[in-house]
């Protein structure tokens, strides 16, 4: 292999076969019932869910695209970010929806549906939409995921994207299907200390790069990106962007538009397994709360590739031109390239020139030098710097063979915790709520594992298939978390705050919203990302409201049952008396400590993720501001919340106690 050497393929596969191996000796106990096979038991230390939180959110394919913004706008990057990529919904797991999913006892928010709306046709009708709801939106991360990984292998690979898509999906569903949630928090453990690893390597050298260079990092960012600020931290209402991104340049309002989607988006989540499988509302928080902190990490290995990534673009292309000429060449010979089948033809030329005319590649290196291989991977289809590509290429030119081995396995197993992550959720949904709900009730444990493993096979073919349709990773991006995430995100929200809310309206308005936004991804794929989220919001929006007044109201008793075990906050007027007034006051001050700490925790989550950058970059006097606002967040996170946690839930049981 061309670009790496015995010693980097053999830690490769011993990583394989280190995961293939966990998955093998977890079966047994995994596959032991339904329980253990999705939810660990409910016996996974909360230390390890959030281990695999994190794990679950730090995924390859998001590191490439965030690495793209912060190579473009410097730690200002991290706003565009605020669209679902900085985690931002961590707080309101953490202050609310976690353990409001856990008191329901359930194993999937689907069956939650039954939990919140009964048991009758309306129940049952939100039910399975949440089902195929949610196997949508995990099959778009899939898909997502899926053509980042093979971008990102193909760079180093002998082999096209699509083979090496292939190879991450044939191991992931190996040990996920057979160990279960189970297989994915422990895996997800050892590949935590794997990104722990690469985050240090890469930071030390980046920063060895930094103190050997005469100029100053902003210079050399203006140089090669053209943005005048790029280390400001401070949402500007211009920045500069380059061509194809320009919706981005109004960096305040996008912000602020993010924040406003994020923060109606966060009050909707908290159906995870990691969250029906807690201990208690007290784990809730504490796994949601190492989980941010583990978040920190990724951002330090980001901003070191962006640092690298700086330098290595202003070696290999000093004259900017040569790029366009190069995409020129390349276009002349294949004819028919498009955006879509750019990735493939860059890979071909990459490990395989001899396919092509002697005289592109003559041309290619009369542009770009004798090493050209090493370039090429940094022209875009439209002529520029492909910043997508900045960390693989940061990879493939600067971290010696036998190290880059290590660090590839660290992003491997960013992306394959990701997969595990929404595999296991996926098959959850399918056999829990659609084969055992509908189709064999009676289904012995061993049919119901065989139906998780054929499910999952298929899910994930589906989704491989998919992932061909897509022109780039921002792409995908953009339609998953502002189309489709707006148009199923009212349901989401009311179901929890709104007790005139019913199931007629839960299954009308996703119903909507989901069909709404794969009609966009078909026919306005070019529609800006805001104008999608308001689009597919409205329609949601109407949807909802709709289906619940031509719909009947929940049965009382499901509502005053779901109201005594939940206690959400929100229009819940008509059920409160369901608890006595001494539980009402405890309630009403459980809702006020959570709703002041909740801008505590919103600059705790930001300041986190900001303060890694600004040090990388010696931007000392920013960090020293960040690191006082975390100091007063902090304080208010423990005044408001931490020193609220209880030990035990000791109100859910006496509530029960008081019905019986």
């Amino acid at each position: 292999m061309r670009f790496l050497n015995w010693i980097d393929c053999g830690v490769i596969g011993l990583y394989f076969a280190i995961l293939i191996t966990i998955g093998r000796i977890l079966q047994k106990r995994a596959t032991s019932s339904m329980d253990n096979y999705f939810l660990g038991g409910r016996r996974v230390p909360w230390w390890l869910l959030g281990v695999s939180g994190m794990a679950a959110w730090l995924d390859m394919t998001g590191t490439m695209v965030i690495t793209s913004f912060l190579f473009m706008m410097g730690p200002r990057g991290l706003f565009v970010e605020f669209r679902g990529g900085a985690g931002l919904v961590l707080i309101f797991l953490l202050l609310w929806q976690g353990k409001w999913h856990r008191r329901s006892g359930c194993m999937t928010q689907a069956e939650w549906m039954i939990f919140r709306f009964g048991s009758g046709t309306a129940g049952n009708i939100a039910r399975l939409m949440a089902v195929i709801s949610t196997m949508v939106f995990n099959m778009g991360l899939l898909i997502y995921s899926f053509f980042g990984g093979g971008l990102f292998l193909s760079m180093f690979l002998p082999w096209q994207p699509w083979v090496c898509m292939l190879i991450l999906l044939i191991v992931t569903i190996i040990y996920t299907a057979e160990a279960g949630f189970l297989g994915v928090v422990v895996t997800d453990l050892f590949q935590m200390l794997i990104v722990v690893f690469a985050a240090i390597f890469i930071a030390v050298m980046a920063l060895t790069k930094l103190q050997g260079y005469e100029g100053t990092l902003s210079d050399l960012a203006q140089q090669v990106t053209g943005n005048l600020n790029w280390t400001s931290s401070l949402p500007s209402l211009h920045t500069e962007m380059p061509a194809g991104y320009e919706q981005f340049s109004g960096l305040l309002f996008v912000t602020l538009f993010y924040l406003a989607k994020t923060i109606i988006q966060g009050l909707g989540v908290g159906g995870e397994p990691k969250y029906f499988g807690a201990r208690s509302d007290r784990e809730c928080g504490l796994l949601s709360f190492l989980c941010g902190w583990l978040m920190s990490i990724r951002w330090f290995l980001m901003i070191g590739f962006v640092i690298l990534g700086l330098f290595l673009v202003q070696e290999q292309f000093q004259d900017k031109g040569v790029l366009a000429r190069t995409t020129e060449l390349i276009k002349a010979e294949v004819k028919e390239a498009d955006a879509r089948q750019w990735s493939s033809i860059i890979s071909e030329l990459m490990n395989h020139p001899d396919r092509f005319s002697p005289e592109l590649i003559a041309g290619i290196e009369n542009e770009l030098g004798p090493d050209w291989a090493n370039k090429i991977s940094l022209v875009s289809f439209e002529g520029t710097t492909n910043t997508e590509r900045i960390l693989p290429a940061v990879l493939l030119s600067y971290v010696p063979m036998g190290v880059r081995g290590l660090i590839l396995v660290a992003l491997l197993a960013a992306a394959m915790s990701t997969f595990n992550s929404f595999i296991n959720m996926t098959t959850a949904f399918f056999t829990k709520d659609i084969y055992q709900n509908y189709i064999r009730p009676q289904a012995s444990n061993r049919q119901l594992m065989y139906v998780s493993y054929i499910f999952g096979v298929v899910f994930v073919g589906v989704s491989f298939l998919l992932a061909f349709t897509i022109r780039n990773i921002n792409d995908i991006w953009e339609w998953i978390t502002m189309g489709l995430a707006g148009g199923l995100i009212v349901p989401l929200f009311l179901r929890l705050f709104w007790w005139r809310f019913n199931g007629g309206g839960f299954f009308v308005g996703t119903l909507v919203g989901l069909t709404a936004s794969i009609l966009v991804r078909i026919y306005a794929q070019d529609m800006p990302g805001w104008q999608q989220f308001i689009l597919t919001t409205v329609i949601g929006v109407g949807g909802s409201i709709i289906g619940t007044y031509y719909s009947k109201p929940t049965e009382q008793s499901v509502l005053e049952t779901f109201y005594r075990k939940t206690r959400p906050l929100g229009l819940w007027g008509p059920l409160r008396q369901v608890l006595n007034e001494d539980q009402r006051r405890r309630t009403r001050k459980e809702h006020w400590n959570d709703l002041l700490a909740s801008p505590f925790a919103f600059f705790w989550g930001v300041t986190i993720l900001l303060i890694p950058m600004q040090l990388m970059i010696g931007t000392y006097r920013a960090a020293a501001i960040t690191a006082g606002i975390l100091a007063l967040s902090l304080i208010g996170l423990y005044w408001f919340w931490y020193r609220h946690l209880p030990q035990v839930d000791l109100l859910s049981a006496e509530i029960e106690n008081t019905r019986e």
